[in-house]
């Protein structure tokens, strides 16, 4: 029987096959060197071998460039040699169903192949330290009130973002409010402020947000400006285990169905690279330009 492996670098780096305790390097500084050790050990780990992976999801982004590249040329690379299925899945949609199922809300439908190992998440997530604030929603009209300021450390300052409400398993319905983007957390802020003023006076609903992913403890002072702050939850589903784990593949099984099949593995960087091709010299009125000296 073939199995998921799961890999992402958009922070750090965790490894798993799901129905498995993930491996998880927070050190940035090292988790590239590990990765193809730790992916040869979750594999073992689970009893498998590089010949059972029948289908892997990687992590795009958004991210910095080097680490994220690491996790999907190794992706590339394993799935080119053992004829996996490769789908790629960003990492922000997956902060808000992790905010949903911490909520007590249903994330995903029951359709996706990988939801049956992912049953356990809403009950796994009761124990996970970091969610220990978040606010169990009484009904479906409370849980609508929320919406998740999604965000990664993007460094230099920034952050990487999205604003979501709704289904994250259906992106196409129109349910994110700001697509993802980069930005400094001020300029987040008012960009938020802004967007869930527009919808609170157009649905008359008085809309909580709640900020969630790596980054978000860091810039903590910066919420403080939010017109209606929820809580503030630093850490990412893949943090929380192997239900998770198996939460984060159902995710891409169900947004690549609600894409029509189609799930690219294109790193999301937002950032445009520092080296840019320089503008022409420009030439100087009535210079004849250079002759050769003899």
């Amino acid at each position: 029987m073939g199995c998921t492996l799961v890999i992402d670098t958009s922070y750090g780096s965790t490894v798993g096959v799901v129905g498995c305790e993930p491996i998880v390097e927070t050190d940035s500084r090292t988790h590239v060197e590990k990765l193809q050790t730790n992916i040869a050990r979750a594999v073992a780990d689970a009893g498998m071998r590089a010949s059972d992976i029948e289908r892997i999801v990687v992590g795009v982004g958004p991210a910095p460039f080097t680490g994220l590249r690491a996790g999907i040329v190794a992706a590339k690379a394993l799935a080119f040699a053992t004829g996996a299925t490769i789908v790629g899945q960003n990492i922000l949609d997956p902060q808000h169903a992790m905010m949903r199922a911490a909520m007590g809300v249903a994330g995903l439908p029951d359709a996706t192949s990988a939801t049956a190992s992912a049953t356990a998440a809403d009950a796994s997530l009761a124990g996970v330290g970091f969610l220990a604030d978040v606010p169990r929603c009484a009904d479906a009209a409370d849980a609508a009130r929320h919406v998740t300021l999604c965000v990664n450390d993007a460094r230099r300052k920034q952050l990487y973002f999205s604003l979501d409400q709704g289904s994250p398993a259906s992106p196409s319905a129109g349910l994110r409010w700001i697509d993802m983007d980069i930005d400094y957390p001020e300029s987040i802020v008012a960009r938020v402020n802004a967007a869930v003023a527009e919808r609170a006076e157009r649905d008359g609903v008085a809309y909580v947000v709640d900020v969630a992913g790596h980054g978000a403890a860091k810039y903590a002072a910066a919420w403080d400006g939010l017109d209606s702050r929820g809580v503030v939850v630093d850490g990412s589903l893949l943090d929380a285990g192997a239900a998770c784990l198996a939460m984060f593949a159902a995710l891409a099984d169900a947004q690549t169905a609600d894409a029509g099949g189609s799930s690219p593995v294109d790193p999301l960087y937002l950032r445009r690279p520092d080296a840019e091709i320089p503008n022409p010299l420009k030439h100087v009125l009535g210079h004849a330009g250079a002759g050769r000296t003899r």
